[in-house]
């Protein structure tokens, strides 16, 4: 049973945690450690965090309304890879033996912050591929992300801007808008996975996604005020501070 405290830690952790998806996605590497901090086990913390960052996810792409119409096609054309990839992952995570995931979540966690801090290296060499529009090179980026989102939470938002950012040359509001709703869509396929096959914990996911709901709508408000270097540096910074942790645990 939860106590107060630990009701309170999970309220802030999951504002935090949708407050951050809304400016440069990573809020998951907020909401994940909360609710191991409470007690939680990786895969069981896992699945939770996942359901939790849904409403962040909407919050978030709502405050990104005026960009959406730029996007919808772009969003139309990456979903149905991002349903497979993301069916593929929560599968991989729900048959594999607990310490599988356990052994594996301080690299996945580091990968996704070097990939959004390597995303102008990447970037350059790609130049051709983003001049065409991504092409098939971006469909199978899309899927990878998305069987990575769908085994680990934590970090598809970082891992996946990274990507977007590496195939297209649209500004990053307008990348923040699609990886918002491509994360939604990775989400809810996760999510209803984790819901009939997975060991969630329902308390907490009420708590942290009421809490991200309102954090979600308060991020998209700070990104549009901060230098798009600041969001990567920030970002960048709290995965390389959790993996961290994770190695020395």
């Amino acid at each position: 049973m939860l106590d107060p405290v630990h009701l309170t830690v999970l309220a802030v952790a999951g504002f935090l945690a949708g407050a951050v998806n809304g400016v440069a996605g990573g809020g998951s590497l907020i909401s994940f450690p909360a609710l191991l901090a409470v007690g939680y086990p990786p895969v069981t913390a896992n699945v939770t965090s996942a359901l939790t960052t849904l409403p962040g996810y909407v919050g978030g792409l709502a405050g990104y309304r005026d960009e959406w119409p730029a996007i919808r096609s772009r969003a139309l054309g990456l979903a149905g890879v991002s349903v497979a990839g993301a069916a593929c992952g929560s599968a991989l995570l729900l048959g594999a033996p607990p310490e599988h995931f356990t052994s594996a979540v301080p690299v996945l966690v580091l990968a996704s912050a070097l990939a959004l801090a390597l995303q102008n290296v990447v970037a350059r060499r790609l130049v051709r591929a983003r001049a065409a529009g991504g092409g098939p090179g971006l469909l199978i980026a899309q899927f990878v992300v998305s069987v990575y989102g769908g085994y680990f939470a934590a970090g598809l938002g970082v891992m996946m801007l990274a990507i977007l950012g590496a195939f297209m040359t649209e500004d990053l509001h307008r990348l923040n808008a699609l990886k918002g709703a491509l994360s939604l869509v990775v989400g809810s396929v996760s999510a209803l996975c984790f819901a009939v096959f997975g060991p969630v914990q329902w308390l907490p996911v009420a708590v942290m996604s009421l809490a991200g709901l309102f954090g979600g709508r308060g991020g998209v408000a700070l990104a549009r005020r901060v230098s798009p270097h600041v969001l990567r540096r920030l970002v960048v910074g709290v995965g390389l501070v959790l993996s961290t942790v994770l190695f020395l645990r």
